[in-house]
């Protein structure tokens, strides 16, 4: 059999994270965790394998048809990779859910699979956020979620360039009963909307015409979509507009201008188990103009797991769209090697100096290498450059029987001669640990 030659690049619509990468990813997500551990939500994850038919349930004919990675197993039991993470989330809420103080609030950051046409902001696989609240008054929990988004955003200093856009499932389903659409064809049409910047006015058009959507029904459609919102509560007063007012009300409270939360009539969002207040976060930026994220009530779901519902609601977020939109804006941070400092090797008989003197750091919060080579400082150095440490320790003969050693600032190129008991001390001084 001839020799294959294998590729370097990664399946398509996947990446590869060299450390730099990791350096980024964990900045981004260590910001994220801090903020919704802020709001007292507590980890969870569950299994990247899932039964089919959790998904084919609710999650939508799209997903399910046209982007889920599924498999048989060796059981014959037809199992899917996680596209997202609330059936699971419902699932496991389910099955312990007279155990589980309320209300419930969970986060997670898992990895997920959908078989996606990849261009700028969506790829197959992807890391996210998924924050949630079940339980607790629905109004008050909707307007946590959105709180806990919008906080996010500012802690990576970019609240002023993005707008959380909102709307209201039970409103549109009371404007859609009014068209004279039937539950399973306004459905159908969510979808089309849903998908109608994605796929252009033409394939719009076509998809309302092939669910009998008539020409007067479209134009007033159109008519609902371009409406404020102080008019459609005018002409369609119902649980879905009492919802939005009072959702704006707590905002306000809350701290958050009008501008920042805005209605719009056309964010759906094209999963089935929505049932109330639905949400997208768009970049206002004309460099990255678009929907970065979304969420919504989903107020059934965990009662398909058994007879108890309770009511739920949260937003998923993820890894790819928001670093385009930190590169777009410049709001990643310069986060440098991944070494504090280098412990120079200069004679193999020195080697229990040189493990002691990084034991002592990296106890004291430091990451320490040491170059796994017994060299001059010359090439040394050059080792500790290459992966970015900050700092180099060095020793020879004169300062080992002085119990002194040299502080070599490899970005500046400059050194020090310190004492070797005042190491940690000269370290800490400076603030160089691991957090």
């Amino acid at each position: 059999m001839a020799d294959v030659k294998l590729s370097t690049q990664p399946y398509k619509g996947t990446r590869d994270f060299y450390p730099g990468d990791m350096r980024i990813q964990k900045w981004i997500f260590d910001q994220m965790r801090a903020v919704v551990e802020g709001y007292a939500y507590e980890p969870y994850d569950g299994p990247m394998l899932e039964p089919f038919e959790l998904y084919a349930a609710k999650s939508g004919e799209e997903l399910v048809n046209q982007q889920l990675y599924w498999m048989m197993d060796r059981g014959e039991r037809k199992l899917a990779v996680r596209p997202e993470m609330t059936p699971t989330l419902a699932r496991m809420v389910a099955g312990k859910i007279q155990e589980l103080p309320r209300p419930i609030r969970w986060y997670s950051t898992p990895n997920l699979w959908r078989y996606e046409r990849p261009q700028r902001g969506r790829l197959r696989e992807h890391w996210q956020l998924n924050v949630d609240v079940l339980g607790g008054d629905p109004l008050l929990a909707d307007a946590e979620i959105l709180s806990v988004a919008l906080s996010i955003m500012k802690r990576f200093q970019g609240e002023h360039l993005v707008q959380v856009r909102v709307n209201n499932r039970r409103l549109m389903d009371h404007f859609f009963m009014g068209l004279g659409l039937s539950a399973e064809v306004a459905l159908k049409v969510t979808k089309a909307l849903d998908a109608r910047a994605k796929i252009g006015e033409e394939k719009y058009a076509t998809w309302l015409a092939e669910l009998g959507i008539t020409a007067s029904q479209r134009e007033q459609m159109e008519g609902f979509f371009q409406s404020s919102f102080e008019q459609i509560e005018l002409k369609f007063a119902c649980e879905g507009t009492r919802e939005l007012r009072a959702l704006f009300s707590l905002l306000e409270e809350s701290g958050f201008s009008k501008n920042q939360v805005v209605f719009d009539a056309q964010v759906l969002r094209g999963l089935d188990y929505y049932t109330g207040t639905v949400f997208e976060m768009y970049d206002t930026s004309p460099e990255n103009n678009r929907a970065m994220f979304g969420g919504g009530r989903y107020d059934n779901l965990v009662g398909l797991f058994g007879k108890e519902k309770l009511p739920g609601v949260g937003f998923g977020m993820g890894d790819v769209t928001l670093r385009n939109f930190l590169e777009t804006h410049g709001l990643l941070p310069s986060l440098g090697g991944g070494v504090d400092v280098l412990v120079a090797l200069p004679k193999s008989e020195w080697r229990v100096h040189s493990e002691t003197i990084a034991h002592q750091l990296r106890v004291a919060g430091m990451k320490v290498m040491t170059p796994l080579s017994i060299e001059g400082f010359g090439p040394q150095l050059k080792i500790a450059s290459r992966h970015g440490a900050r700092y180099a320790v060095l020793f020879g003969d004169a300062e080992w029987a002085e119990k002194k050693l040299i502080i070599k600032d490899l970005a500046a190129g400059v050194q020090e001669v310190v004492a070797a008991a005042d190491l940690p001390a000269w370290f800490a001084s400076r603030k160089v640990t691991n957090p």
